[in-house]
């Protein structure tokens, strides 16, 4: 019987490590941050990240197993993030991991890091299938048809630049710093999001496909032409381009949750903890009868909760992997119903 998981998460600049009951019950979750030290290079860099992952690794596991006050011979399973993500930072989680199967003699499995996210709303809601899923971070933008805990349909992706993405670049542009999505919807609150019109990226009925290239590249031009006057133009600015792509997001999801008669949606992933999206989110969910679901913001980011919620459910499917398993950086899954398929060439997380 798989109860107690351990579930270990390294994908990017977050080493974490969490234990979950029964895939219901949080009992630890522990994230070691590097965005401090990111920071001041304006985003993630890959070999500072995997050297800090090798140093936080250990005594994350260690707490987050202190914490759930159990011990190593507790533990039923071991599940790891295995892909995508940066792969430096993925191997420092993966050969933990494997090397805690091994030497205790446990099950072990690599995750998929996408639809861990989509797992992280069991820990907190009671979902019925089927469900819309979107999935928006710093590099995915995509939609599932979620038909169970571990039955997931992808609907369509991002074709270019992810939703984080977006805002990270424009933070940059606009001197805000690392990580930029925060930084925009902190300044958008004090803003006027009617003052400056951003196009909706890729606004079509006839794609759920994402874009979010075109829209950066605006703000680009916007500012060549514009200078900003002061502290609320800036504002007003964030809160502009802030709307357009939360209305990007919020669209195509009910569309296709509208389309596919599905009355449920799940927001996650790291823009999830965005205010803006979940206060218009609401208010889509109302004007179309549709529930709408959000893990907690520290289940939005990257965490090992999610990884062992997901483990569990694989795991007394009867899902293993083999020690050799390898670590990926792309996801390479296509499109299973919707429009035209195509590859995702992400590289992050």
């Amino acid at each position: 019987m798989f109860k107690y998981i351990l579930g270990i998460e390294s994908s990017c600049d977050e080493t974490s490590a969490a234990v979950v009951e029964d895939g219901k019950k949080l009992l630890s979750n522990i994230v070691a941050s590097q965005i401090s030290t990111h920071s001041k290079y304006g985003g993630v860099v890959p070999e500072v990240a995997s050297r800090m992952h090798v140093e936080s690794i250990i005594p994350v596991i260690e707490e987050a197993l202190d914490k759930a006050k159990l011990d190593f011979n507790d533990i039923d399973g071991i599940a790891v993030t295995q892909g995508p993500g940066l792969i430096g930072s993925l191997l420092v989680g993966l050969a933990s991991a494997k090397t805690l199967a091994f030497s205790l003699d446990k099950p072990l499995l690599g995750v998929n890091h996408l639809e861990a996210h989509i797992s992280a709303v069991h820990l907190e809601n009671e979902v019925d299938f089927p469900f819309i899923a979107l999935i928006a971070s710093g590099g995915h933008t995509n939609l599932y048809m979620v038909n169970g805990f571990t039955d997931f349909e992808l609907i369509s992706k991002t074709r270019d630049d992810a939703a984080g993405e977006a805002f990270d670049k424009a933070a940059k542009v606009l001197g805000l710093g690392y990580p930029g999505g925060v930084m925009i919807d902190k300044l958008s609150k004090s803003g006027d999001r009617d003052t400056y019109k951003f196009p909706i990226p890729f606004n079509t009925k006839k794609s759920y496909d994402f874009s979010f290239s075109g829209i950066k590249t605006s703000l680009v031009y916007f500012l060549k032409k514009n200078e900003i006057k002061d502290d609320n133009d800036l504002n007003d600015i964030c809160a502009g381009y802030q709307e357009s792509i939360v209305r990007s997001l919020l669209n195509k999801t009910f569309n296709a949750a509208n389309e596919h008669n599905i009355k449920r949606v799940v927001i996650c992933g790291g823009v999830a903890c965005n205010s803006r999206i979940r206060e218009l989110g609401a208010e889509y969910g109302k004007e179309n009868n549709i529930e709408l679901f959000y893990p907690s913001p520290s289940l939005c980011t990257d965490n090992a909760a999610m990884i062992a919620t997901l483990g569990c459910y694989k795991f007394r499917e009867g899902d293993l992997s083999k020690l050799n398993i390898g670590a990926y950086s792309t996801l390479k899954t296509k499109i299973v119903r919707g429009q035209k398929s195509f590859t995702d060439s992400t590289q992050q997380s």
